[in-house]
C-alpha cells in the first residue's frame, strides 16, 4: 500500500501563487507517474498536470503556461507550482500516483481557494 500526503493548499488572491506538495510513503515498488487532479464543486475530477519518472510532463490547457509540475524521484514527492491563479482554479486538488506493481493511489485532497 502507498500513502499519499498532500500539503500547500489554502486561500490565495487572484494573481497569486501556491506550491502544492505530495509525498508518497509505504510499500513502494516503482512509481511511474505522479500528478495532480482537481475537482470543483459540481464538476467532474479533471487532470491538472502529470509527470513521469523520466520527467515527461502533460498539462491541462487551462493551466498550461501558469503551472509547473516537478518531482523528486529519490523522495517520491511531486510538486505543483501554480502562478497567476484565477478564481476558476478553486477546487480540491488531489495527488495521484501509479505504482507499476500495485496500481493507482490517491491522496486525500487539499483545498485551493482563489478569492479576493
Amino acid at each position: 500500500q502507498v500513502q499519499l500526503v498532500e500539503s500547500g493548499g489554502g486561500l490565495v488572491q487572484p494573481g497569486g501563487s501556491l506550491r502544492l506538495s505530495c509525498a508518497a510513503s509505504g510499500i513502494i515498488f516503482s512509481i511511474s507517474v505522479m500528478g495532480w487532479y482537481r475537482q470543483a464543486p459540481g464538476k467532474e475530477r479533471e487532470l491538472v498536470a502529470v509527470i513521469t519518472s523520466g520527467g515527461i510532463t502533460n498539462y491541462a490547457d487551462s493551466v498550461k503556461g501558469r503551472s509547473t509540475v516537478s518531482r523528486d524521484n529519490a523522495k517520491n514527492t511531486v510538486y505543483l507550482q501554480m502562478n497567476s491563479l484565477k478564481p476558476e482554479d478553486t477546487a480540491v486538488y488531489y495527488c495521484k500516483a501509479h505504482d507499476r506493481q500495485s496500481g493507482d493511489y490517491w491522496g486525500q485532497g487539499t483545498q485551493v481557494t482563489v478569492s479576493s
